[in-house]
């Protein structure tokens, strides 16, 4: 029984033994996997922190470097931009330069040409006052004679031809028959007709819209209507042809008009 009990104590203690070999292997395994796996995280760490510090380091020169190109690019940009500035400004100033003397040119030239135009202006207005002047007009009888009867447009004139008082918008001239009759003033002959009441007529436009009549005419074959006849020209002779005075002594019946009204000759002429 001893023997027995000796051989269990035996195979206890060599599985305690065995059991303890097993149990130190499976720590020292632990343990060196546990190490392995301490040096490779901090290989890994150590790597990483080495990466980081490695990109930070990059990134510093990167920012420097950028930092500094962005300096100079900010350098340069401003020297352009003061150089910019400084272009448009001479240029500005050599505009407004420019300008004053254009405007300075062109007031000088528009002053010229005001005095210009208004010296012309001048000399237009006084050569066209001259043309425009109305001319002197002069009259001189047509005829040298007693007046037998005036002129008498508002008041009444006994007609011996007619037997009544008639009004008399012209002179009546004594002269003999075939007394030469001329212009009064130079003009042009407007119309030669046989008038119903004063005979043989002609009629002659003057500058000024003034206008003479020769009526109780024997002839008036001296001109021709449309001619242009100066002062003193004969344009006829005295006759009796006018019905409405034919009972008068012979005479140049003369009037005189002006805008188209009667007028009195004696005004204007002596006879």
């Amino acid at each position: 029984m001893g023997v027995h009990f000796k051989e269990n104590e035996e195979k206890i203690t060599l599985g305690m033994i065995i059991t303890g070999i097993a149990i130190i292997a499976i720590l020292l395994t632990s343990l060196i996997i546990y190490l392995l796996n301490v040096n490779v995280k901090g290989s890994e760490e150590f790597a990483e922190e080495e990466h980081i510090v490695s990109q930070t380091k990059q990134d510093d020169d990167e920012f420097e470097t950028v930092s500094i190109d962005i300096g100079k690019s900010v350098d340069e940009a401003s020297n352009e931009l003061n150089a910019a500035i400084n272009a448009v400004t001479n240029e500005t100033k050599q505009n407004t330069e420019n300008t004053t003397t254009n405007s300075n040119t062109n007031t000088t030239e528009i002053t010229s040409n005001s005095k210009k135009e208004s010296t012309k202006e001048n000399t237009t207005t006084e050569t066209k006052s001259k043309e425009e002047a109305p001319k002197e007009i002069k009259f001189t009888a047509p005829i040298k004679g007693e007046i037998i009867r005036e002129f008498a447009p508002d008041s009444l004139v006994y007609s011996e031809t007619l037997d009544e008082w008639v009004t008399h918008n012209g002179v009546d001239i004594k002269a003999d028959k075939t007394s030469v009759v001329a212009a009064a003033c130079e003009g042009t002959v407007y119309a030669i007709k046989n008038d119903p009441r004063y005979g043989l007529t002609v009629i002659v436009n003057h500058d000024d819209e003034y206008q003479t009549i020769y009526a109780n005419l024997l002839t008036a074959e001296f001109v021709v209507q449309g001619e242009t006849i100066q002062a003193g020209q004969t344009i006829g002779t005295v006759g009796n042809t006018a019905t409405f005075e034919i009972s008068d002594d012979c005479h140049l019946h003369f009037e005189m008009l002006k805008d188209g009204q009667y007028i009195n000759p004696s005004n204007y002429m002596q006879f």
